[in-house]
């Protein structure tokens, strides 16, 4: 298998599993109320509408190619007016959960390319269908972790009273950083991938494949 092949089976899964989980967010948005999205193009499955040069590009291939057992990226965030939302509070939570919720789907679609790919014995496909599962699987617990600015955050602040909500929102100017923090000190390796691990396991298990 040539190195832009190896390439492919990481770039394809990650740029649909990103742009995909981002026109999720507006696409509920829109539905509840919020054409914010929609009006700034948003709502497209062009990944060159979504991409961060650095959470889409940089940040993935670093840990990509310095072989990190943990692997996550991000698109431009898709704007949110949660104020122009029919019911703020209640909706803020639907628009959080439509990203991962997105995530989760695309890896029973990754799925699927699996089972039907299988008699095919294409090395390529069923790389990049495993990788696939794995980075959306990873993406999907990983946006619920509750840290701002990760959509589970999104749901916490929603059930907090306004002025605690407030206050845990601040912690949105250090998300990042601790974030990145978080990484690097492995500790994503011993919370998120065991859940990735026992989500990927019942899906093999459940479809005959393990």
């Amino acid at each position: 298998m040539t190195d832009f092949q190896m390439i492919l089976i990481a770039v394809i899964p990650v740029l649909f599993a990103i742009t995909v989980h981002e026109v999720a967010h507006g696409w509920v948005a829109n539905k509840c109320g919020d054409s914010t999205a929609k009006m700034l193009g948003r709502l497209t499955l062009n990944p060159a509408k979504h991409i961060d040069p650095i959470g889409t590009i940089l940040v993935p291939a670093i840990l990509y190619f310095t072989g990190s057992p943990f692997l996550f990226g991000w698109a431009k965030p898709v704007p949110i007016n949660f104020n122009a939302l029919k019911s703020p509070k209640q909706d803020m939570i639907l628009v959080a959960l439509a990203g991962p919720m997105s995530n989760f789907i695309m890896a029973l679609l990754w799925l699927l390319l699996v089972m039907a790919t299988l008699d095919m014995h294409s090395e390529f496909l069923l790389k990049m269908a495993g990788f696939g599962i794995s980075i959306n699987l990873v993406l999907g617990v990983f946006n619920l972790l509750p840290l701002p600015p990760l959509d589970g955050s999104r749901v916490v602040a929603s059930l907090l009273p306004n002025k605690l909500a407030y206050e845990y929102n601040k912690l949105e100017a250090y998300g990042l950083y601790i974030l990145l923090g978080l990484l690097f000190l492995g500790i994503f390796e011993k919370v998120i991938l065991p859940i990735v691990q026992i989500l990927q396991t019942f899906m093999l298990e459940a479809s005959g494949l393990l």
